[in-house]
């Protein structure tokens, strides 16, 4: 498979032009849970959601948070001789506690001095002044990023999947965010049962705004467990075909501002748990494509993009 560098701003490049060096990522369990399972809003989560499939590997809560990062660091020494991570607050909403388990958690995660960032994954609507400043107040000893799960701007699609949160929710989240200097990551799934390719062009328009500097886009995918999986079978719903989703994924960079950083481009689901799609080639073959692609349309990050338009403006699909 012949190398190319990418037609994107990279996390790895982006941190390598940071830090000086690969600096590698350590997902950690906190043990806490979301207000989308245990009745606070919703029971059961979003409709797709199973987060084993996501992380078959990573240690559970019955480990601590400091046995989890030096579980990680030590691991990720051997396997690429790593010297610099990043701890990642991946499952359910990291955000949901109180502020003394919360900072307890925190500073378990960044007492080690190889530790120079702290990734918090959570949902729009869990966010409040006070763990905000929390988190700002790491900074500058450490990188600090916020995680927000979109997924889709429009409010119908976020209603269907369960979510129990708005777009106007994430707005506000990211404006507060902001206002502390905390970059933040947003999520966005293509693929979602009932978007148009306009539709998701204008989730990906609504990422080019003040505070958010990075990306996470991958397909719809059905796993076991989920109620997903019942619509699936039923034929409710169904998946993108990797060449549409090669499509639209470029569609998608090429919308967006050329500094915006690429934290992912696709999904890795455990395939014990993934019903669908069944794309038969793995991620590494899956970013070749999305690379190939680009060069194909002679096309990079941004190439249409338009500073102060918030929605698309595009090449036709037709072209």
């Amino acid at each position: 498979m012949t190398q190319f560098a990418p037609r994107y701003r990279t996390f790895s490049g982006y941190l390598k032009e940071t830090f000086g060096t690969r600096v590698w990522k350590i997902p950690v369990h906190a043990g806490l849970t979301c207000p989308n399972r245990d009745g606070s809003i919703g029971r059961g989560g979003c409709i797709y959601c199973n987060n084993a499939a996501f992380h078959p590997g990573l240690s559970t809560e019955d480990h601590s948070i400091a046995e989890q990062v030096l579980d990680g660091m030590e691991l990720m020494r051997q396997r690429r001789g790593a010297g610099k991570f990043l701890v990642y607050f991946q499952t359910f909403t990291n955000t949901y506690g109180d502020l003394g388990t919360l900072k307890h958690l925190y500073d378990e995660a960044v007492q080690f001095p190889e530790v120079v960032g702290l990734i918090v994954g959570t949902r729009p609507d869990c966010v409040s002044g006070w763990v905000l400043d929390l988190l700002g107040s790491y900074i500058p000893r450490l990188q600090v990023w916020m995680e927000y799960g979109l997924q889709s701007m429009h409010n119908n699609t976020l209603r269907f999947l369960k979510r129990g949160h708005t777009f106007e929710d994430y707005l506000e989240a990211v404006r507060q965010t902001y206002d502390r200097n905390i970059p933040v990551c947003s999520h966005i799934i293509l693929g979602l049962p009932g978007e148009s390719r306009e539709m998701m062009l204008q989730t990906a328009g609504t990422l080019c705004i003040p505070g958010v500097k990075a990306v996470k886009i991958h397909p719809l995918q059905v796993v076991r467990g989920t109620e997903l999986e019942e619509m699936y079978a039923r034929g409710e719903v169904s998946t993108l075909s990797l060449d549409r989703y090669l499509e639209l994924v470029c569609d998608v960079l090429e919308l967006l501002p050329s500094d915006l950083i690429i934290q992912r481009l696709t999904a890795e689901s455990a395939l014990d748990l993934l019903i669908a799609p069944r794309w038969g080639v793995g991620k590494a073959a899956v970013l070749h494509l999305i690379d190939e692609t680009l060069r194909k349309r002679g096309t990079f990050q941004g190439t249409y993009y338009r500073e102060g338009k918030t929605g698309p403006s595009h090449r036709k699909e037709s072209d």
